[in-house]
């Protein structure tokens, strides 16, 4: 692939993974555009897990096929998206939106999860739903364009891998 279409990276995993704060800290290292899909999902999905409540490919569909028109659209350089895209159908219709997406997939243990989970006050998740998240996730199958990193490690380290990766994969030196 050329590195034109290689300017997609989607950081993934469950919540509390890190994925706002790795994607924000690998925009500003590409100097690219951040987004958080979080920011995408309709009111009725935000309440649903606000209340506790898992949502269903239903309810995902509509706001992946959001997430992959960001991801589509000419940014003029890097794009990089927060995104859980815990299954690998989600993963696929990111891809099928925008050609040549690149995924970090944070992974980090349940245990470590639920304490990160339990300090944060500003999100509209709740640690409830992870193991329903859990549950859902798939990894990164070999076809898939991607990295696994261990999201225990301190963010630099994290960028700094995911960078190495992403040029590796998109030729982009």
């Amino acid at each position: 692939m050329t590195n034109v279409d290689r300017m997609s990276i989607v950081v993934m995993g469950v919540s509390g993974s890190g994925k706002s704060t790795v994607a924000a800290a690998l925009a500003a290292a590409l100097d690219g555009v951040y987004i958080d899909a979080d920011d995408l999902h309709p009111a009725a999905n935000v309440a649903k897990m606000a209340a506790g409540v898992p949502l269903t490919d239903e309810d995902r569909m509509p706001w992946l096929r959001l997430v992959g028109a960001a991801l589509a659209q000419d940014h003029g350089g890097v794009v990089v998206v927060a995104c859980s895209a815990l299954r690998r159908s989600y993963r696929d219709a990111l891809r099928n939106a925008a050609s040549g997406v690149f995924f970090v997939h944070l992974d980090l243990d349940p245990a470590a999860l639920s304490t990160r989970l339990a300090q944060r006050t500003d999100h509209f998740m709740p640690a409830s739903l992870l193991a329903s998240q859990l549950a859902t996730l798939e990894p990164l199958e070999p076809d898939e364009e991607g990295i696994v990193i261990d999201a225990a490690a301190p963010l630099d380290p994290i960028v700094l891998e995911a960078v190495g990766a992403w040029r590796r994969s998109a030729d982009v030196g």
